[in-house]
């Protein structure tokens, strides 16, 4: 009796035989334009190598903090974040999205923005809180998993106009900016005072807790796309030569201010759901 599942056990057998022994591939699922869905196997190359530079230079941070050299890894925290924002941006110009690259960007985002601050505060200012500067800045890194795992499970689901909860990159931004002002002004920010070190602990919690929120942030996903009144360009102009004054004062104020903003934006949404 002919058996009518061979054909199906032979392509079975050959897809599992295109990955026995060591092998360094990955194959994806992926929807055509006609919806049929295809296997594709490699990896698009400019977008994710480009995430790549963002995770080097998150490791990189790391090194630099443990290593006592805060200014580089604070910079490489910096560079992390225009690398994060440039492989989007790649990928979409050329067509290159996949499943690979979004799931490589969330574990690059968790290194760059999640663990690498987190041990740059714990090295810099919260080591001799002991146990207490451990349990804060793990809470920040622990956040950033959720946040991050979060955002993939609501792809297609949010609002693009809106993050909810702090972008782990702005999270990052705020801290390093913090340490910066900090290292540039050491008679206000003496790290000796434990008042001074438990503020740090609490900014870090604090920051934490705002990605994981649901607080409605604007991503400015749609200002390249829309059209805004002329006198929006004069007051960035404005804003741009007062952050140049003191760059780290300005970053920390502009990041300070657009994490507040977040409050204002769900309380309109919220208001304007009511009526």
């Amino acid at each position: 009796m002919t058996n009518i599942n061979k054909p199906e056990r032979d392509i079975s057998s050959k897809e599992e035989s295109a990955f026995d022994g060591i092998t360094f591939e990955v194959e994806e699922e992926e929807h055509t334009h006609e919806g049929q869905k295809v296997k594709r196997r490699g990896i698009y190359l400019w977008p994710n190598l480009i995430t790549t530079a963002a995770l080097l230079s998150g490791f990189y941070s790391i090194i630099a903090s443990m290593n006592g050299e805060y200014t580089q890894a604070v910079y490489a925290i910096f560079i992390a974040a225009l690398f994060d924002g440039l492989d989007g941006r790649v990928a979409r110009a050329i067509g290159a999205q996949s499943p690979f690259g979004e799931q490589f960007d969330s574990l690059s985002d968790l290194l760059a923005f999640g663990v690498a601050p987190a041990i740059l505060m714990y090295s810099w200012s919260l080591h001799d809180l002991g146990r207490i500067g451990l349990a804060a800045c793990f809470v920040y890194t622990a956040c950033a998993a959720f946040r991050l795992a979060r955002f993939n499970v609501q792809i297609g689901v949010v609002d693009k106009r809106y993050f909810i909860g702090v972008a782990s990159p702005l999270a990052a931004v705020m801290i390093i900016s913090l340490v910066l002002v900090a290292r540039d002004f050491p008679a206000v920010f003496d790290l000796r005072e434990t008042g001074i070190q438990i503020t740090n602990a609490v900014m870090i919690i604090a920051v934490g807790l705002l990605m994981i929120s649901n607080i409605k942030y604007y991503s400015f996903k749609t200002v390249d796309r829309k059209r805004v009144p002329f006198a929006v360009l004069p007051i960035m102009v404005f804003v741009l030569a007062a952050v140049t004054y003191n760059i780290p004062v300005g970053i920390l104020v502009i990041s300070l201010i657009y994490a507040l903003s977040g409050f204002v934006t769900t309380f309109l949404a919220r208001k304007n759901t009511v009526a």
